[in-house]
């Protein structure tokens, strides 16, 4: 992978490559058309070949962007690239607030058909818009769909969508995702919709509420203080859109059967990785026992979350500050991203590697979800911490919202009175034996 890098056209090495995986797309399409096949044909395939096609698709999607996106030749222009590694990362200061939405397109140009326009939450300050194609959005979709299929079985299913609608990523497209598993109704957050959704059809049917996790909590919680027959129904949770405790996962299994979070940002898409039995069991005993967590995860006390992914669609790295960097590898998307960093904190590990890792400790990843309907999809695994940018100091001290969170529902009483929260630093003015100083 250390061959010398062309800005413009790729090197003879890398042709031939790139010639091979036109061959390698048409039948990686045929694949996925159905779940059965999506299963059966990437477990055929073994990690360090996932791996490799991962870095070989990556290298692809970067060639595409120099010669088809004007934005990103205009920034590439005056680096010296030899290695993959000189490429520059993107995120929103260097690459999205520098050029126009246009210019960061295909041809420098928004088709006018298929597209459709997602709005960030704006959670870093700023909302910001997203075109993405209809091909880009039903890959998302499908993907969405085979895990959710993966992790709740092939059992029909209603979901409930109960993200925000409107012109957010996640509420829209989970509700379109989803239609491939069942019946759909998108009520928002809206608790007496929902309830009243589960009383109307009644409890010959299973259900699924997707929605943020600290509403999927009010939810139950409301539901408990109305008397609502809850346990008389068959309810599983899909959540996103922020980070999940393990104490959060242990409040709502007594009304769930299952409770899994998706991974994703509105930067990228919203199918990036997905919980697994397999991923929740890994953290679990993580939360249980420090020396795996420290022999998974490193020094670093706490607990993040853990999916897996599909490396066929991105190429995952991770740099010197811990960020993810994130290049999708499709050339279905109108407007690349190219070592994009979210600075989202984490890691990644080849399937094959977190088992010799786990076997290092004396403990078999298989076991772990012995008592599984399905057998362990070898994708790879990608951890998450959180948005650095979510972080305060105090004193030099960091303060991360996953302590707070994990402090909170580890304490059963402050846990049924907990929805949601955010951090701050505020400081008053206070009068100590006459003198005056500052208190937090």
């Amino acid at each position: 992978m250390q061959s010398e890098f062309n800005k413009i056209r790729p090197v003879l090495a890398d042709r031939f490559r790139f010639l091979f995986l036109i061959f390698r797309d048409v039948l990686l399409f045929l694949i996925a058309k159905r779940y059965s096949t999506f299963i059966c044909g990437f477990r055929l395939l073994p990690p360090k070949y996932l791996d490799w096609t991962s870095r070989i698709r990556a290298r692809r999607a970067y060639y595409y962007a120099v010669r088809h996106v004007p934005a990103y030749a205009d920034f590439i222009k005056n680096t010296r690239i030899k290695k993959w590694s000189d490429i520059p990362f993107t995120d929103k200061d260097s690459y999205i607030n520098k050029y126009p939405t246009e210019q960061r397109c295909i041809h420098g140009k928004i088709p006018l058909n298929d597209t459709m326009i997602d709005e960030s939450s704006g959670s870093t300050g700023t909302p910001y818009n997203w075109v993405r194609s209809l091909s880009e959005r039903r890959e998302s979709h499908a993907f969405i769909s085979y895990f959710s299929t993966f992790c709740f079985g092939n059992k029909p299913w209603i979901t409930i969508n109960a993200f925000s609608m409107g012109a957010w990523a996640t509420g829209l497209n989970m509700g379109i995702a989803l239609q491939r598993n069942g019946i759909v109704k998108n009520t928002g957050p809206d608790i007496g919709k929902i309830l009243h959704t589960l009383e109307f059809f009644g409890n010959k049917y299973d259900y699924i509420i997707t929605g943020y996790p600290p509403f999927i909590k009010q939810l139950y919680d409301s539901a408990r203080e109305q008397d609502f027959p809850w346990n008389n129904y068959q309810v599983s949770a899909l959540v996103g859109g922020e980070g999940m405790s393990e104490g959060l996962r242990d409040y709502l299994l007594p009304g769930f059967k299952k409770v899994y979070s998706g991974y994703g940002a509105t930067d990228l898409e919203i199918g990036i990785g997905g919980e697994t039995p397999l991923s929740v069991a890994i953290r679990r005993l993580s939360r249980e026992n420090p020396e795996v967590r420290k022999a998974l995860f490193g020094e670093d006390s706490r607990l993040p979350m853990i999916f897996q992914y599909n490396p066929v669609m991105h190429f995952v790295e991770v740099n010197d500050n811990r960020e993810l960097i994130f290049t999708i590898t499709r050339k279905t998307l109108i407007s690349p991203r190219i070592r994009y960093n979210i600075h989202d904190e984490g890691g990644t590990c080849r399937y094959d590697q977190m088992a010799g890792k786990l076997k290092g400790l004396g403990i078999d990843m298989d076991d772990l979800t012995k008592d599984e309907e399905n057998r362990n999809l070898t994708f790879p695994f990608i951890w998450v911490y959180g948005r650095r940018d979510f972080t305060i100091s105090i004193m030099g001290a960091n303060i991360y919202p996953e302590d707070i969170e994990q402090c909170l529902y580890a304490d059963l009483n402050l846990a049924k009175i907990t929805r949601s929260f955010c951090l701050s630093i505020s400081f008053r003015r206070r009068k100590c034996n006459g003198s005056s100083g500052l208190l937090l």
